[in-house]
Order: C-alpha cells, then sequence, then structure tokens
C-alpha cells in the first residue's frame, strides 16, 4: 500500500451496517432500504472526501433488501466518483456480505466472519402443538397454492420443491453479484466452496478472495490517506417510537427476534 499525505485534514464518511437485514418493526430497527437511504446519501455528500467507508456487523437477512441497499451505495460511488472501503467487525454473512461486496475493498479482522453465499428460509412448524391443545385450523382459499408453506399445516413435498427452486434461483443470482464484484480476487480453484454456503475466519477469507486484507478502519485509512484521517461516523438512529417501545413485546417480536437470535448464533455470536 501506497501512503498518501495531504497539508489539511480529511474526513472519511463512514456508515454502519449493523443488524439482520429486512427485519424492521416499530419497537425496533433493521436494515431496509427505506430505512437507510437517507443515511447512504449523506455518506456520499461529502464532495471533498475521496472515499467513504462502510462498518458491518450482520448475519444477513432478505436478499432483495440486501441488493437494494448494496446497488444503491455502488450507484452512488459511480456517481460520485468515490472509492468504497468496507470493515467486516463480528461478521458480515449471507447478506451482510452481500453488503460488503458493494465496496471496492473488504477488510477484516482476524475474527471477523465472512461468507456464507447461499440462501437460507427459516420457519416453524405448530401442527402438533395446535393438534395438543385442540384448535382447529381452518383456511379458505380460491387457489390451490394460497396456503403455500403454512406453519399450521402439514409440510406438502411441492411445497418443499417450489420453496427450493426459489432458493435456487436466489442463490444464483447472489454468486453472479460477487462473481461481478470480486471477479479475479477470488480464489478459481475454490470456487465450490466459496459458493456452497459455508463462511471462514479471518485470513481463511482473505485466502479465498472474499476479503483484501486483515486490519482495522483506522489502520487502512491512515495507510492510504495519511495520519491526518478522519473516520466521521453516520449512525443509524432509532426513531422516538423505538425508543420508547423497545421494550414492549408482542407475538410478531418473539418470533422476530428468535429468529434473529438463530441467525446470529449460527456464527457463535
Amino acid at each position: 500500500m501506497f501512503k498518501r499525505f495531504f497539508s489539511k485534514d480529511i474526513n472519511i464518511p463512514t456508515l454502519r451496517l449493523t443488524g439482520v437485514i429486512g427485519q424492521a418493526g416499530i419497537a425496533r430497527s433493521g436494515l431496509t432500504i427505506a430505512g437507510i437511504e437517507k443515511l447512504v446519501d449523506k455518506l456520499f455528500s461529502d464532495k471533498k472526501a475521496p472515499a467513504v467507508a462502510l462498518i458491518i456487523n450482520s448475519p444477513g437477512g432478505s436478499p432483495t433488501q440486501s441488493s437494494l441497499i448494496a446497488q444503491k451505495i455502488i450507484n452512488l460511488a459511480k456517481q460520485k466518483n468515490k472509492k468504497v472501503y468496507a470493515f467486516i467487525e463480528d461478521v458480515a454473512a449471507s447478506g451482510g456480505y452481500w453488503l460488503a461486496c458493494a465496496a471496492d475493498e473488504i477488510y477484516l479482522d482476524l475474527n471477523s466472519i465472512v461468507g456464507s453465499i447461499g440462501v437460507i428460509s427459516p420457519g416453524f412448524g405448530f401442527v402438533d402443538l395446535i393438534k395438543k391443545i385442540g384448535v382447529e385450523r381452518r383456511v379458505y382459499t380460491s387457489g390451490k397454492s394460497k396456503s403455500f408453506l403454512d406453519p399450521f399445516k402439514e409440510e406438502k413435498k411441492e411445497d418443499i420443491d417450489r420453496l427450493k427452486s426459489i432458493q435456487e434461483q436466489i442463490h444464483e443470482n447472489f454468486i453472479e453479484y460477487v462473481k461481478s464484484r470480486r471477479g479475479p480476487k477470488l480464489l478459481s480453484s475454490a470456487e465450490d466452496e466459496i459458493f456452497s454456503g459455508l463462511f471462514w475466519v479471518g485470513k481463511k477469507g482473505v485466502d479465498f478472495g472474499l476479503a483484501d486484507g486483515i486490519g482495522s478502519i483506522n489502520q487502512i485509512i491512515r495507510e492510504k490517506y495519511g495520519n491526518k484521517a478522519k473516520i466521521k461516523i453516520i449512525d443509524q438512529k432509532k426513531s422516538f417510537l423505538q425508543k420508547r417501545l423497545s421494550s414492549s413485546i408482542n407475538n410478531n417480536d418473539i418470533f422476530n427476534r428468535l429468529e434473529e437470535m438463530i441467525m446470529w448464533s449460527r456464527y457463535g455470536l
């Protein structure tokens, strides 16, 4: 790396992308394009900044929201002619890695988890529970597939096959996106492993080409832009309702939080 020295202080606008992608509610936040679009615009608003940075800590979530957020970042980087650096904290897996790939360069901590380029659709089944408590499920539809994967009904093979087909399509889109962003940096001899849904720690992620190096945001930014470079954090802020209602839990929140805990726990977090 070559050091660049500036006579004046230089700010590197930096946006934290933290949490599950696409799961937002009144009482708690999630990463969605609607929720952070203005923050992304603000990230690129400093005309003097030569680059912007992303600090990512996400186990993934919605493929669509991952794609929309990443594309917004990519488009603005081209429009504003700015370099984008991503710095992964605990984990950037699945949709979290999708976000990281919006950057021109990705950096890890030695203990960061990266990868999981695959698609998962978690859910719950309550068939035995409602039988046990004597509840009869009644669903009326005008289409034979309108009760697709109803958690209160027995699974159907055709529903599972249909879901797997959808997952395969999204997985292919994910693979093509990573290849378009990381290109020749990926270890070609390990492509099958890279795109298998597995994930790796620190240096192994670099060896596979999923990241460009090991280093903290302060270290890398100063190496590139000199000791006067400053990290200017642009934080996601909770709304007034989210702050007041964060301790209020309804039935939907229970299942959302349980799914969120499961997603983090996959990576030992």
